[in-house]
């Protein structure tokens, strides 16, 4: 059908109001599972210290002679660790006419823009906490930086064991960074043999926190069970979200800002985020026709005793 002649229609007419709808549409992710799962502690100085410990080892000679003359034991001093605070922020200016013209989503563009900003700031900082990054100390030209998590855990271990340089595990202490090595497919006999060592270090853990090509690895372990699925449930159950080891029930979390190349075991009450400036907004000087603030959080990771916790590292990807 054609249209008749001299119709005046929407493509002729002037004036039309826009249609934009209300609501402004996001999906980035903002969870930060590592930091909603640990610790929060506060800190005094740019460089937080903390001391770790641990008991003798189980004697199985403990028999004394009666009426014997006490012999005394060797004392062990505490262990004295620390990691640098590290300054992250998200500034924001926006100009007095945007303040003021009549927007769509939102009212106060300032507002809106400070909310963006902080769910950008939690998601930097759960990214810097999981790094492989030794601490710097900094100075009046340079930033501090945080000890980020790989470079704590150390002694209940699985890596690679080829790789140029040789793959090695860090110093425990923050200190240092992990030597990474040829990737290998993420295996349920790895996660087995870390959850162990950490039970046998004395460690209680609760959490298996990995990415998200490995989270499927793991929901594809069978454990020492066998799936079934009713066919008249008409659904299929394809994850792990609780792995029940020898030791105890740990649930796996998937962490979108962590090093996909590495899968953690934690007890999460081992680690802690310290904050030097907890979370805080603030405005800067006027310039010009515009508004200056800024979010601002200074902050360390602190490892209470690496011990408790495991990794298994240098996992494949995809």
């Amino acid at each position: 059908m054609a249209q008749i002649t001299n119709t005046y229609s929407q493509y002729d007419a002037k004036g039309e109001r826009e249609d934009l709808s209300d609501i402004i549409y996001s999906i980035s992710p903002t969870d930060t599972p590592f930091m909603s799962n640990v610790g929060k502690n506060k800190a005094t100085a740019v460089y937080h210290e903390w001391q770790t410990d641990a008991l003798a080892a189980a004697a199985s000679d403990n028999h004394q002679v009666e009426g014997d003359e006490v012999a005394f034991n060797a004392m062990t001093a505490t262990t004295r660790v620390g990691n640098r605070t590290q300054i992250s922020r998200k500034a924001v200016i926006v100009s007095g006419t945007l303040e003021a013209v009549s927007k769509a989503g939102r009212n106060n563009e300032m507002a809106y823009q400070i909310s963006k900003a902080s769910k950008e700031l939690k998601r930097d900082m759960e990214t810097t906490l999981l790094l492989n990054q030794a601490p710097v100390t900094g100075n009046d030209t340079t930033a501090r930086k945080l000890a980020g998590i790989e470079t704590w855990i150390a002694t209940n271990t699985n890596k690679a064991s080829a790789g140029s340089p040789t793959p090695a595990d860090p110093t425990g202490d923050g200190t240092d960074v992990r030597v990474v090595g040829t990737q290998r497919a993420f295996t349920e006999a790895q996660l087995k043999d870390v959850v162990k060592k950490c039970w046998d270090s004395g460690g209680d853990p609760s959490m298996i926190m990995l990415g998200s090509f490995n989270k499927q690895k793991l929901s594809g372990f069978t454990g020492g069970s066998t799936r079934f699925d009713p066919a008249e449930n008409k659904r299929l159950v394809a994850s792990v979200d609780i792995y029940e080891s020898d030791f105890g029930a740990l649930t796996a979390v998937p962490n979108r800002f962590q090093q996909a190349r590495s899968a953690y075991v934690l007890q999460p009450d081992m680690w802690a985020v310290s904050f030097l400036r907890d979370f805080q907004l603030a405005d800067l000087a006027q310039s010009g026709d515009a508004q200056k603030k800024f979010l601002l959080a200074e902050y360390t990771l602190e490892s209470r005793n690496q011990a408790a916790s495991g990794g298994i590292f240098d996992l494949t990807t995809s």
